[in-house]
């Protein structure tokens, strides 16, 4: 399924936190929205969920407008990882990756094997297994952000939306979400994930999209993008650069005063 966003414009007491905003999420492609704090990342991601209104342009999905789909059909097509990893009632981490199951489900039947299948498909994919039966909300955070990845995992949606996936991971984590993520591409779907780790962008993505105060400041592959220019414009920083078993890498560096 095809994302299309197009124009969008979304404004906060007459100030834009998005100003115009086009991009294109083909499926099979893991693209990274990158950009510093403020710059309309998480913005954009709601409003094409249909949590914001915008005031101008139109989301497509596979042509069709998404305004025209109903709740549901919107949330089979579209899955989400929001940046909030708040968990509010004291369920069984199974029971809360089930709940990415309930687009699929009418009202309150019990699960269907294809549920319970997909859950267990998802679970054992962020390595939460373990977790299954602990209650969620007592969870550390970065179990929590696990969690609530392998309930976006179990929609298994064509399209994956996912707000900093890898914030709160320790090391040896953060590289597997990234290679879940590529995985998920790979299978077909399309994958559009908010990052902050330049390293992990410029290393595991497709295209990156670099958004500054509400703008599409450069929309290409990580090296046509992490430019010096563009670092030291958008992020007032420079970067040490390097490469290693076959593949770019970027640290940043320093501040620019």
């Amino acid at each position: 399924m095809q994302l299309r966003v197009e124009n969008i414009v979304v404004r906060a007491a007459r100030r834009p936190l998005l100003d115009h905003v086009s991009l294109t999420l083909e499926p099979g492609e893991l693209v990274g929205l990158i950009g510093p704090n403020g710059a309309g990342k998480s913005t954009l991601l709601r409003t094409i969920i249909g949590g914001l209104p915008f005031a101008e342009g139109q989301v497509f999905l596979d042509g069709t407008p998404i305004d025209t789909f109903s709740a549901r059909a919107r949330a089979r097509a579209v899955a989400y990882l929001p940046q909030d990893r708040h968990i509010e009632w004291p369920l069984p981490s199974r029971d809360v990756v089930m709940l990415g199951r309930f687009p699929h489900t009418r009202g309150f039947a019990p699960p269907t094997s294809a549920c319970l299948a997909a859950v267990e498909r998802a679970m054992a994919a962020v390595d939460a297994t373990a977790l299954s039966n602990r209650d969620a909300t007592i969870l550390s955070g970065g179990e929590r952000t696990r969690v609530l990845l392998a309930r976006a995992l179990a929609v298994e949606a064509p399209l994956l939306l996912a707000d900093e996936p890898v914030t709160g991971l320790d090391p040896y984590h953060q590289l597997h979400v990234m290679e879940i993520l590529r995985d998920t591409a790979h299978r077909g779907s399309g994958v559009l994930a908010v990052l902050h780790d330049l390293t992990l962008a410029m290393r595991y993505m497709d295209r990156v999209v670099l958004l500054h105060e509400g703008h599409i400041v450069a929309n290409g592959t990580p090296a046509e993008v992490l430019t010096e220019e563009n670092l030291e414009h958008v992020y007032r920083i420079t970067a040490v650069r390097g490469s290693a078993r076959g593949g770019g890498y970027l640290l940043p560096w320093a501040r620019l005063s």
